[in-house]
């Protein structure tokens, strides 16, 4: 039987790691090669696509692409870890808050914005993650970095006690820290916030109704259904332009030669990648418009 191969779509739960969620998976399909599109932390649940077999190769690119969360901020208290499986660092007595105000709050966040990674995040310093020397008590300086923050709307509002909790939508580019949006929306309004939860509803198009549960994908597995939910590797990257290669060079194309722009169509008029197929429709690879003005293989995914 060969190796599956294309994106399946994996609704993560709750407690589970990212990495939890491919070794799963490889438990479940009997193969190493998985890859994920995109870490989500234990506690957050929602749509994780994983890369199968040759799809690895395509991780990068679906990574690149914008995400969309919808998350609870409680405003009035506040923890080391932004959300609430941290210490509770500070609260105060009560927030009294107009719905004004807060959407007045959210829509100044759209845009380019400025953020500093958590202490408890992933990001690398010197060698070691944040988060291990968070673990050992010690708080180190991060470098600011500008994402992007497409859409951003209020879903809900509600006290919980004298807290409001405030549930919104953010569509936002690749490494934007939801917490850290939470924690910044808070401070916006003079007061500590936190999330209190979150759910990744859509990654590079894939919305979490395109999404299996690790039990559902066990049982197709079973069943030998699996094929039919996978998305095909390049139909996961349609973000990228597509193209034909002339059929008197299409060997040429997969062997890695550079080819002139002419036996391309399209026209690839500009720098950057993109899907080259065969007059056929069967997908070649990932090329490139290189410096010298040629075209040049970057990923070729089919056999010569």
């Amino acid at each position: 039987m060969s190796e599956l191969t294309g994106v399946l779509a994996v609704f993560k739960p709750a407690g589970y790691t990212s990495h939890d969620v491919v070794a799963k998976a490889r438990r479940i399909l009997g193969m190493k090669r998985i890859g994920h599109t995109g870490t989500l932390d234990p506690q957050v649940t929602g749509v994780l696509p994983l890369c199968l077999g040759r799809a690895t190769r395509v991780v990068e690119y679906i990574q690149e692409l914008p995400k969309e969360y919808v998350a609870t901020l409680r405003l009035g208290m506040a923890s080391d870890t932004e959300d609430l499986t941290g210490t509770i660092t500070e609260t105060v007595d009560e927030v009294k808050v107009t719905e004004e105000e807060v959407l007045a709050v959210l829509n100044s966040f759209k845009g380019v914005i400025s953020q500093v990674p958590p202490m408890y995040s992933a990001v690398k310093v010197e060698g070691k993650r944040l988060y291990e020397l968070a673990r050992e008590g010690k708080t180190v300086e991060r470098k600011s970095r500008d994402v992007e923050i497409y859409e951003i709307e209020m879903t809900d509002m509600v006290y919980s006690g004298n807290y409001p909790d405030i549930t919104f939508r953010v569509l936002c580019s690749k490494g934007t820290y939801i917490r850290t949006l939470c924690v910044d929306i808070g401070r916006a309004l003079g007061v500590p916030g936190v999330m209190v939860k979150l759910e990744r509803t859509m990654s590079a198009g894939i919305s979490a109704s395109h999404c299996l549960t690790l039990e559902q994908i066990a049982e197709h597995k079973e069943a030998g259904t699996l094929d039919e939910h996978l998305i095909a590797a390049d139909e996961a990257i349609s973000h990228l332009s597509r193209h034909s290669v002339m059929d008197e060079k299409r060997k040429a194309a997969l062997q890695g030669q550079r080819l002139s722009t002419r036996y391309v169509a399209p026209e690839v008029k500009q720098a950057g990648h993109f899907r080259l197929y065969d007059l056929q429709g069967e997908f070649l690879g990932i090329y490139e418009l290189d410096d010298t003005g040629a075209i040049a293989p970057v990923k070729v995914f089919a056999q010569a």
